[in-house]
């Protein structure tokens, strides 16, 4: 028989489903046989499918057809046979889709399988056999057993003939659906005494061209006379019975009678061989027919059983059974992956399709509808595009930070009571855009370094982390432009552009920059970078470098200053005040004074922490009218560091009687500076050779070293002679509260009142050198003391 290839395409209206095509074929076509010009029929060009990657998926069904992508046509992959892929349906078709990507479509195909007559009839049986009593009478009918043929249509069975046909005729009835059963007819009475033994042959025979057919011999035994056939008490039966029901669970009951008696009215019940007779039993006696086997929705809907009604002559009848197979919700959707992506960018648009799924359930009606959700606080969606096809779409926007990979849980449940359901998982990668400035762990930095620390010093590290990963997340410290005092920021720190740690660059002193600000900036390496900035604020904290220095009382070399203390004086008569400071802060700035070497150790004191000289006990005119004291200031740091300072006393009523004293003081402080100066002339010559030699040996490092001692001793603070006020940039100066002090010209001294203490100036003494003789004058003005008013020194 000739094919047609019948071709038809219609657009539907479905985003994912773009159109569809069917064609028609005859079966048992050779492997490699030419079913259509699918590029041609959809409308596509070959580079479509090329470019595309265009592929077929049937699902689970066998790939009897194979597409060819350079060509665009469909060709037979594998033979078909109608037969094994449908059975005995009508209509046979295969159904796929062609799926292209780029962009993602997919087409529905439809491959209609025309079957051919290439399956003759048979008979499951070689030989029927018959026992019929000679009192038969004329038209009584024999049920012969039916051929089966694989064909359908045209070519399935088509009729059948009996021969020889002398005493039986061929009778066929048509019954429900198109069935048809063949009978035996009695037209001519049988006589055994003149012939026991017949033999026929029935041939069944089909419509195609050629003609195929089968046989089956019929061996007939004539037997004694049993007038009375069975007869069924209905010709049909229909019931029905869930899928699944347990093996032994009865369907109905057959009944049939016969008018005769004893043996020849006794009835048996049998099924002939068929498929059928594999999945239901009729207990021979009872009637009864019962499932044996396990019946299944999905296979088979309908089963007609031919029940065979016999007695002990073998007379019978035969009524038919139909059994209708009601479906069960036995089969959860299977969920077959079409298409899918593994990765996607964070900044993908809500609405990209992900993934596209089949899905499959057997089941009917309700068993068989099938919705699909996702898992819950997810950013996608499941879409349905058409009948069976659902879609996986991103539904908000994707944050890799947030989230870097995704278990995305498709569970697919049919609306079946109860409500049967298959899940498959899809693991998502989300990948990197940069999309997140880098953030510093604090809100600004505060580092401390001591002062006269070693260029190069690590002062500590700003650290800053980027959520995105990889390249976008690689973070890079930049130091930002910014001058401090005019010079630029640079010049003092530097940063690791990788580290971030932040280092000195020259040697820092307390005295001259307390603290400084700068910015640094941290940007990743993402395309284009993001940045983000930090204020970091260093603190030089102070060293014990500088010793005290002592304001008063002056040490001066043209002239000798004494304090005058009246032999009168009482117990805690103020002598003088040592006035010194210290240009440290904190504690190496706290000073202390102490007496290190007196006269007259017993006569006078040192306050410690005020610098205070008075009499520890009355003067007396046993005491010497010189007195030399040495006082000794020193700071409270690590290590100290201290100054001394000498103060000459004079114990006199009058300055006349003092006098000869002091010019003897005068002459010696004469020779021993001398002395002094050639001590001086003799180091200066010998450092001098020393440092000559010194350079020669490390002049390579000279210049450092130069530079260095250049840094450290550059812009030292000049310290006034009388300050009017010193302060301590932490706050706590070298006193801690403020002292006046007054000097008032009186007769007598003793009785003015001043707060703190008196620095009496007429009692200071200031002793010329270069008179040899009588002291001409006295000096009323002193270089710390105004003469009219009075003298006040604050330190806060």
């Amino acid at each position: 028989m000739g094919w047609q290839v019948l071709f038809f395409i219609s657009v539907l209206s479905l985003d994912a489903v773009q159109g569809q095509v069917s064609y028609s074929i005859p079966e048992e076509m050779n492997k490699g046989a030419l079913i259509g010009n699918i590029a041609h029929d959809l409308g596509l060009v070959v580079d479509r499918l090329k470019s595309g990657k265009a592929r077929i998926y049937s699902g689970n069904t066998e790939e009897y057809i194979e597409l060819k992508r350079e060509r665009g046509v469909l060709l037979i992959k594998d033979r078909i046979d109608r037969e094994t892929l449908c059975g005995q349906t009508m209509q046979c078709a295969l159904h796929f889709q062609m799926i292209l990507e780029n962009p993602m479509e997919f087409y529905t195909v439809t491959v209609e399988i025309a079957d051919i007559n290439d399956n003759p009839p048979t008979f499951e049986r070689s030989e029927m056999k018959y026992e019929i009593s000679e009192s038969a009478l004329t038209g009584a009918r024999f049920i012969l057993e039916k051929a089966i043929d694989n064909d359908v249509g045209v070519n399935g069975l088509d009729s059948y003939t009996l021969n020889p046909s002398d005493n039986f005729v061929l009778k066929t009835i048509s019954r429900g659906e198109g069935t048809k059963h063949i009978e035996m007819v009695l037209q001519k009475p049988l006589d055994r005494e003149k012939r026991e033994h017949f033999s026929l042959i029935l041939t069944a025979l089909d419509g195609g061209e050629p003609q195929l057919s089968g046989t089956i011999q019929i061996t007939i035994t004539v037997l004694d006379a049993n007038d009375n056939a069975p007869v069924c008490s209905k010709p049909e039966y229909t019931e029905s019975v869930k899928e699944n029901a347990a093996i032994g669970t009865v369907i109905t009951t057959v009944s049939a009678t016969d008018m005769d008696k004893g043996n020849n009215g006794k009835i048996t019940y049998a099924i002939p061989k068929s498929a059928a007779s594999n999945l239901f039993h009729i207990d021979p006696e009872s009637g009864v027919l019962a499932l044996k086997g396990k019946i299944d929705y999905e296979k088979r809907r309908v089963y007609e059983i031919d029940v065979q009604v016999s007695d002990q002559a073998g007379l019978s009848d035969a009524c038919k059974v139909i059994v209708e197979v009601k479906d069960e919700n036995d089969n959860p959707p299977s969920i077959n992956i079409m298409s899918k992506s593994n990765t996607v960018s964070e900044n993908m648009k809500p609405g990209t399709v992900l993934t596209m799924l089949n899905i499959q359930d057997p089941d009917s009606n309700e068993n068989g509808k099938v919705m699909c959700i996702l898992n819950d606080n997810l950013p996608f969606a499941i879409k349905s595009t058409s009948n069976n096809f659902f879609t996986v779409v991103t539904d908000s926007d994707l944050d890799r930070e947030r989230a870097s990979e995704y278990n995305i849980t498709v569970t697919c449940s049919d609306e079946g009571v109860p409500s049967l359901s298959s899940s498959v998982t899809l693991t998502l990668q989300i990948s990197d855009v940069n999309d997140n400035a880098p953030v510093f762990e604090r809100s600004s930095y505060e580092g401390y370094i001591v002062e006269n620390n070693t260029p190069g010093l690590s002062i500590f590290t700003v650290k800053a982390s980027d959520a995105d990963w990889n390249q976008n997340a690689r973070v890079s410290y930049i130091l930002e432009d910014s001058s401090v005092n005019g010079v630029p920021v640079s010049s003092y720190v530097s940063v690791s552009a990788d580290s971030g740690v932040i280092h000195a660059v020259r040697s820092f002193d307390y005295e001259q920059i307390k603290d400084f600000h700068f910015r640094v900036k941290a940007q990743d390496g993402g395309s284009p970078p993001l940045s983000s900035n930090v204020t970091v604020k260093i603190i030089i904290r102070d060293q014990n470098d500088n010793p005290p220095q002592v304001l008063y009382p002056v040490q001066t070399g043209g002239s000798l200053v004494a304090e005058m203390v009246p032999r009168s004086a009482d117990v805690g008569y103020l002598v003088t005040k040592v006035v010194a400071v210290d240009v440290d802060s904190g504690q190496n700035a706290w000073l202390s004074y102490k007496l290190q070497k007196a006269t007259d150790r017993a006569l006078f004191e040192v306050g410690l922490q005020n610098g205070e000289i008075r009499t520890i006990r009355q003067v007396t005119d046993k005491d010497a009218v010189k007195q030399r004291l040495t006082v000794i200031v020193e700071d409270n740091g690590q290590p100290s560091r201290s100054a001394t300072v000498i103060v000459n006393v004079a114990v006199a009523d009058s300055f006349p009687e003092v006098l000869s004293e002091f010019t003897e003081l005068t002459h010696d402080k004469e020779y021993n500076d001398n002395l002094t100066f050639y001590l001086v002339l003799a180091l200066a010559v010998v450092s001098f050779l020393f440092i000559t030699c010194l350079v020669v040996i490390i002049s390579v490092k000279i210049y450092r070293w130069r530079q260095s001692r250049i840094l450290y001793h550059s812009n030292l603070p000049v310290i006034p002679y009388y300050p009017p006020r010193y302060s301590d940039t932490l706050g706590t100066g070298t006193l801690p509260h403020v002292y006046n002090y007054e000097v008032c010209r009186t007769t007598d001294s003793r009785k003015s009142d001043c707060k703190f203490g008196r620095a009496g100036s007429q009692n200071v003494l200031i002793m010329d050198p270069s008179s040899t003789g009588t002291m001409q004058r006295i000096q009323s003005e002193k270089s710390i003391l105004d003469e009219s008013d009075s003298l006040e020194v604050r330190w806060l």
